[in-house]
């Protein structure tokens, strides 16, 4: 390219002839190129006119203006008219780029007048091309996608289309028929397992033969009632519905079956729920996603116009050429696309931030919404199907994003299908068509313009001021339908669904095979292997802290190892060498323990690989193959540490080879840890199952290792397992390494030397070559467990598809409703009564009395980390009993941290101002007493059902002088209230189950005086979010202090509140007054602004004054609406409204309340109901737990067959079998229960730590029960627990926990005896429970047996002598023992509740 480049400088005059000759003859390419000219006769000044008109009626009626007035600007970003050194210097770079090859011509683009290679720019560059291709979203976007296609279309290109077609679906679940309530309890998991097929199963509809198509450069929303099976539909047209559903009928593409193409790639399928790798960053996410998805056909087709533009001597604009080849090359690791999306989604304010979750602070719930959406579309697919993208979203920002989809839609002519919630009118006016779905059948589909005639041929109509799409919902509902009958003169009938459904015809149109995808992945195997290898890198470094720990975790263990068997204090003979073995043996035992973590996380990254592998974004092969490399370097780095700590302090032989012999054996045993406990991780799946099952594996590979039972004392039966435990070989490799070294080849009295004498009494009789047979083997078992670790990755299906449940008597419902699905459909949804969703209803009444508060808050900031990033500046305002407040700005303005900081939900950041409630300064513990906050995210326990937690919350939070039947008939009276009735029994899920109105519930029972919540009607339709507002209504009108937020409220949501509280982007205030009658307050207040314009006839307030307070439109006007509210007397009056609020009124007093609203013996039996319905119903946490104990009982039994027998024992290897058996049963039990216990805990956590801000507890949380374990497993339950409340996340208590299992191990007695421990470690031993049992079973068990001699260490002693001499455990200490055995889970208990007390890792 350079030489073409220097050619072309040599013949700059012939260059610059020749573009002159191209355009002289080809008149019609410089005008498609610049779009206008200066001088244009009037007729090419009319039809600018009307191309003008024709890009204004694609942008709907709000945007027309700013359109039109763009138009100018247009055409001068499109012209290259800079005449002079510039322009010659720009065509004398394209006269060289087009004597380039294809290839490069592909990669080689001007930018800034000089050939580039666009799969070299940097990040500023690529920024700062979007920025100036797409300045303003909803003016620009438009502008790039036109320049793309007349590109395109003036060398006769055009891009591949996708018609979506299906006929007569039909989809059916089998569901299991259980007796009582439909619920996962333990019995009914018991019941299903044990009978099987033989157990009744119903076949259930999902989908009711529905029938329609989807065509290209049409966006089509699809509407309809919660249950209507949207998601179903979606899932079924992007080929990703679960394979144990039965589907009938055909959902082509292009007139091609699904089975024929890969849809997946063809196809993106939006979900409704956001999943994210925490740790990556927004821009990461994309860029990855980007990588994954691939280019598609952008390459082809760019291919194509290049080489025809170069045959018709077309120079393209620049920018838009360099922009198009940059988006067209795969496999970069940063694509010009991922800025393009972010630009489009508004994410690049938060490019550079980590995703976050519920521990960890991150992006806002809106931006995570937008990151899911931009994840997808960031792809070539050329068909969208989006679940509820706008849940969360401010009506602003949906606006803005369903316009670009529109645009690209239209533009680009993709076929998209959109699931919309609450869309307000001015997003139901971009789209085209209307599918309209209910008890899962089609009512409707067809054009947007003619569903109004539909419905009114009907006899149905909407009102004036009534959104559409709420119409549409609403007039399939029974309990809603009859207050839109128009035919007054005719008598009303319900109209059912198939009435709606008969009316409904599909047109059909023709589309293109070539833009289905036949490639299952979009990228080449090594570049596939390249990206995932980049994505591990990245999250180790993210992880770097974990690694990191372990390291350190591992070095002090090594020191304190070292310490132990401290050289000095070991010496060559046959006493000691027992000594040595139990070194090695630890050794191998703690690094098969340290790979526990790995365990965790590997479950917590499965979600986003499930749903990235199903989008085939790469196989599980090349997932697998960069986590078992790269933890080759971890493995590595921490045996050395570990090696060269321990090798020689101990007193190993001191030979360099044999040192590197240990490390290479233990570096294995290490990595082959790591990979058992990710292949296990793959097939269990869960942290519950998974701890489990790693618990599993590691008692088969220790018991069968050769250690705890020699293999000359296994069955004969029973042989064979040694030889399938890594440990084993191990175990050869390092004894053959150290004991058949030239020091211990002393001759003994039996003829054999000393090493090889210890080696025979272990069954480890092997020549020195079967060290490196060990290495094979190990190296054999890690290239194993990673194959199974990729088959698991493949096979197994995402948890949670089990078959689902339902009642007997629910099913006998359902079946006699069959004919008449629509009266189901309506008892299952909340009643609300005809007309007016939200008046006021005067029936019910409050049978608990409060006190009405007032919240007044002057000047609050809130700053982050530090006062360099401010979140909140100067907010003043009062929120006032008796009157609904609602909260609104656009996403990221601060409404979630303004309603956290006023009620002291924040746990960082610097606070500054001063709140009041009734006049007296805010003190948390009392106002956590009479307020109640709905947060946005709904967090319950799993398991429970949505009237449990409320009657819990009752049950903890009201006075104690209300009785059980008072407390009784309020937690009715709140469930009918909200409109639970008919949904009380069912369950409410884990965290993001949308169990927002059951946390309404929670709240409201508690009786607060103020009442925050954030995003009531977040995730719920239009009739759903009516309903709940207007229990809301009814709540704030019984003179309680009420407080929204709001996104995307319907005219009659938003004009049921009193006051509005307005923020700008920043945490600015812009607004902070009352509404007014039809919101004319506000209306009068923004649109007295110069420049603001107008609102239209039945347009959405709420949604204009986002519209006209948006950051562009103050660019725009060139105004500052935060300075203009503090400079108004609206301003003035609300400080002056607050200042005499800030002052108590007379005769009030502060708040004060007792310590707890209940006594400790009701917090207890609250806590262990709720605890105990949560447990009987996790049968993934019951059974697998049942299953291991019985497992380990047969396989403990069938190893140590008659081994206790003290006929049988002859000497010390026969004590020791025996002994190393009540060892590992009590070292494998605590284990097994602290390893289950610890997600059990974590994922309770989270509910903890909401409810520890309402709820003055001492414990929170119900613990197992410990009546049906021994002394030792209860101590390591509680342990479990302990460490989950001190640690951050489950990952750092696995390491902790990892450390305190070899600690006990260190120092229980049994590998290390007692007289063996060094003096300045003797108190970890006395600390250790697992000594004080060790000394219980031992000493019960032959502490006795002084009548019984066996010989030891050639010196005969009775076994009691031996026990006592050689492990130092005392028969007379079996009182103390229990006693410590007691003390020790009790303070585990205290340390646990003090913990979950005290300590919050949440960042907020």
């Amino acid at each position: 390219m350079e030489v073409a480049l220097e050619q072309a400088k040599r013949r700059p005059a012939a260059g610059k002839t020749l573009l002159n000759v191209e355009r002289q003859q080809h008149p019609e390419i410089k005008m498609s190129q610049l779009e206008v000219v200066e001088m244009e006769d009037k007729k090419k000044q009319q039809q600018q006119r009307e191309e003008a008109e024709a890009e204004a009626s694609v942008v709907p009626s709000s945007l027309r203006a700013a359109a039109t007035r763009s138009l100018s600007s247009l055409s001068s970003s499109l012209r290259w008219d800079h005449r002079g050194d510039g322009e010659e210097e720009a065509e004398l770079t394209w006269a060289a780029i087009e004597r380039l090859p294809t290839l490069d011509r592909m990669r080689t683009s001007v930018l800034s007048s000089e050939a580039v290679d666009v799969r070299r720019l940097g990040a500023a560059e690529r920024r700062v091309l979007v920025e100036r291709l797409v300045a303003d979203i909803q003016r620009d976007n438009l502008r790039l996608l036109r320049k793309q296609r007349r590109r395109m279309e003036r060398v006769g290109v055009r891009q591949p289309t996708v018609e979506v077609r299906w006929r007569n679906v039909r989809v059916e679940a089998d569901c299991q028929v259980v007796s009582g309530k439909p619920l996962p309890t333990l019995l009914n998991t018991v019941l299903s397992t044990a009978r099987g097929l033989s157990r009744r199963h119903a076949r259930i509809p999902i989908l009711n033969d529905v029938t329609g198509i989807l065509k290209p450069s049409r966006l089509t929303l699809l509407l309809g009632p919660p249950g209507c099976r949207k998601t179903t539909l979606l899932l079924a047209l992007a080929g990703k519905l679960d394979k144990n559903l039965k589907v009938t009928g055909e959902v082509e593409y292009n007139g091609t079956n699904l089975n024929t193409f890969v849809p997946e790639k063809t196809s993106a399928y939006i979900s409704q729920y956001d999943l994210h790798v925490p740790e990556m960053t927004v821009r990461e996410t994309l860029d990855f996603s980007a990588r994954f998805q691939g280019v598609g056909t952008r390459a082809e087709i760019m291919k194509e116009v290049i080489r025809r533009e170069k045959e018709a001597g077309i120079t393209p604009d620049p920018d838009i050429d360099t922009y198009m080849k940059a988006i067209s090359v795969e496999g970069l690791e940063r694509s010009m696309q991922t800025d393009y999306i972010m630009k489009i989604m508004g994410l690049d304010i938060c490019a550079d931030i980590i995703v976050g979750d519920i521990m960890r602070r991150g992006i806002s719930g809106g931006e995570k919404k937008r990151l899911t959406t931009g994840e997808m579309i960031v792809g070539p697919s050329r068909a969208l199907f989006m679940d509820e993208i706008s849940t969360g979203l401010d009506s602003s920002t949906t606006f803005q994003i369903v316009s670009c989809l529109q645009q690209v839609a239209h533009i680009s002519e993709s076929t998209i299908l959109v699931s919309l919630l609450q869309p307000a009118p001015e997003t139901y006016d971009f789209f085209n068509d209307i599918i309209l779905m209910a008890e899962g059948k089609i009512a409707y589909h067809g054009s947007k313009s003619c569903i109004m005639n539909f419905f009114e041929s009907c006899g149905f109509k909407c009102p004036e001021r009534k959104r559409a799409a709420d119409f549409l919902q609403e007039v399939l509902s029974k309990k809603d339908q009859q207050q839109y009958w128009s035919h007054t003169e005719e008598t009303y009938n319900f109209v059912t669904v198939d009435h709606f459904c008969e009316k409904f015809k599909a047109s059909q149109v023709e589309g293109h095979n070539n833009a289905l995808s036949l490639n299952i992945y979009s990228l080449t195997k090594w570049d596939l292997l390249k990206a995932c290898f980049a994505r591990e890198i990245l999250l180790m470094r993210r992880n770097a802290f974990i690694y990191i720990t372990k390291t350190v975790q591992l070095g002090l263990l090594a020191v304190i190892t070292r310490t132990v068997f401290l050289r000095t204090h070991m010496g060559v003979d046959r006493a000691h060498a027992d000594y040595y073995m139990g070194s090695l043996f630890y050794a191998l035992l703690l690094l098969l323990v340290n790979g526990f973590p790995e365990l965790a996380m590997a479950v917590t990254r499965l979600p986003v690989f499930y749903k990235q592998r199903d989008y085939y974004f790469y196989p599980a092969w090349a997932y697998a193959i960069p986590a078992f490399i790269l933890k080759i370097i971890v493995s590595l780095v921490e045996s050395i540490t570990w090696t060269s700590i321990s090798y020689y302090l101990i007193g190993y032989t001191p030979e360099a080879s044999r040192f590197f012999r240990q490390l290479l054996i233990l570096f294995l045993v290490y990595t082959g840890s790591l990979s058992l406990f990710r292949c296990v991780a793959s097939y269990c799946q869960t942290m519950m199952a998974g701890s489990v099952g790693g618990t599993m594996s590691f008692l088969v590979i220790l018991l069968f290792g050769g250690f705890i039972i020699p293999r000359p004392s296994m069955p004969n039966w029973l042989k064979w397992g040694f030889w399938i435990s890594p440990l084993s070989y191990a175990e050869i490799g390092l004894t053959v390494n150290e004991f058949l070294a030239p020091r211990w080849l002393k001759t003994t009295t039996s003829g054999v030397t000393l090493g090889r004498r210890v080696i025979m009494d272990r069954g480890l009789d092997f020549s020195s070559y079967f060290c490196w047979i060990s290495v094979g083997a190990l190296v054999g078992f890690i290239l194993l467990l990673n194959v199974g670790y990729a088959i698991g990755l493949t096979i197994m299906k995402p948890p949670g598809t089990s078959r689902a449940i339902i009642s007997r008597d629910k099913f006998a419902t359902f079946d006699r409703r069959s004919k008449d699905m629509s009266k189901d459909m309506d008892n299952r949804m909340p009643k609300l009564q005809v007309g007016n969703a939200l008046a006021p209803n005067k029936t019910g009444t409050m049978v608990l009395p409060f006190t009405p508060l007032t919240i007044s808050f002057q000047d609050v900031n809130y700053y982050v980390d530090t006062p360099v990033l401010q979140l909140l500046h100067n907010i003043t305002g009062a929120f006032q009993p008796g009157v609904l407040s609602a909260l609104m700005g656009v996403t990221g303005a601060g409404k979630t941290t303004l309603l956290d900081v006023l009620a002291g939900r924040k746990t960082g950041g610097v606070i500054e101002g001063d709140i009041r409630v009734g006049g007296y300064p805010k003190i948390q513990q009392t106002f956590a007493r009479i307020s109640g906050y709905c947060e946005q995210t709904d967090v319950h326990s799993p398991q429970i059902t949505v009237e449990e937690p409320v009657a819990y919350s009752a049950w903890l939070r009201l006075p104690i002088e209300v009785d059980s039947k008072t407390r009784r008939e309020f937690v009715n009276e709140v469930i009918q209230t909200i409109e639970l009735d008919d949904i009380r029994d069912a369950l409410v899920g884990l965290p993001g189950s949308k169990g927002n109105v059951s946390l309404f519930a929670v709240e409201l029972v508690s009786n607060p005086s103020v009442i925050f919540m954030d995003e009531p009607t977040s995730g719920l339709d239009a009739r759903a979010a009516a309903i709940v507002m207007h229990a809301v209504k009814n709540v704030a009108d019984t003179g309680r202090t009420v407080v929204c937020t709001i996104h995307q409220p319907s005219i009659e949501i938003f004009e049921a509140f009193d006051e509005l509280l307005l923020m700008k982007r920043g945490g600015e205030l812009i607004y902070a007054g009352p509404l007014g009658f039809h919101s004319c307050n506000v209306i009068h207040y923004f649109e007295t602004i110069p420049g603001v314009p107008k609102i239209k006839d039945n347009y959405n307030p709420s949604t204009w004054m986002l519209e006209v307070t948006c950051a562009s439109m103050e660019a725009q006007l060139g105004v500052e609406f935060a300075q203009i509210y503090r400079e108004s007397t609206m301003c003035k009056d609300k400080d002056a409204l607050v200042k005499s609020l800030s002052k108590p009124a007379l005769g009030t007093s502060d708040l004060h309340f007792p310590n707890t609203t209940q006594r400790f013996g009701e917090q207890l039996k609250a806590c262990i109901w709720k605890q105990c319905l949560s447990y009987w119903r996790s049968p993934s946490y019951n059974l697998v737990r049942i299953v291991f104990i019985t497992i380990s009982c047969i396989v403990f039994g069938a190893l140590f067959w008659q081994q206790g027998d003290i006929n049988h024992i002859n000497d010390q290897q026969g004590l020791f079998t025996i002994l190393g058996c009540l060892y590992g049963t009590t070292l494998f039990t605590g284990i097994n229960n602290c390893q289950s216990v610890m997600p059990f805990v974590s994922i309770e956590r989270s509910i903890v730590y909401r409810e520890r801000n309402v709820l003055s507890l001492g414990l929170l949380l119900g613990t197992d029960d410990p009546s049906l374990k021994p002394g030792s497993v209860v101590v390591f339950l509680y342990l479990g627990m302990m460490i989950v409340a001190l640690t951050p996340n489950i990952q750092v208590a696995s390491i902790l926990a990892s450390m305190f299992y070899t600690l006990q191990n260190l120092m229980s007695g049994f590998i290390v005896p007692a007289p063996q421990i060094p003096r300045w470690w003797i108190w970890l031993y006395y600390t250790s429970p697992l000594s004080w049992t060790l000394n219980v079973f031992f000493t019960t068990q032959f502490g006795d047996e002084h009548e019984k001699e066996i010989s030891v260490f050639g010196e005969t002693k009775s076994v009691a002598a031996f026990i006592k001499d050689y492990f130092g455990f005392h028969r007379d200490l079996l009182p103390l023992a229990a006693i410590i055995l007691a003390m020790f889970p009790t303070l585990f208990a205290i340390l646990f509740g003090l913990s979950i007390s005290k300590l919050n890792f949440q960042r907020r």
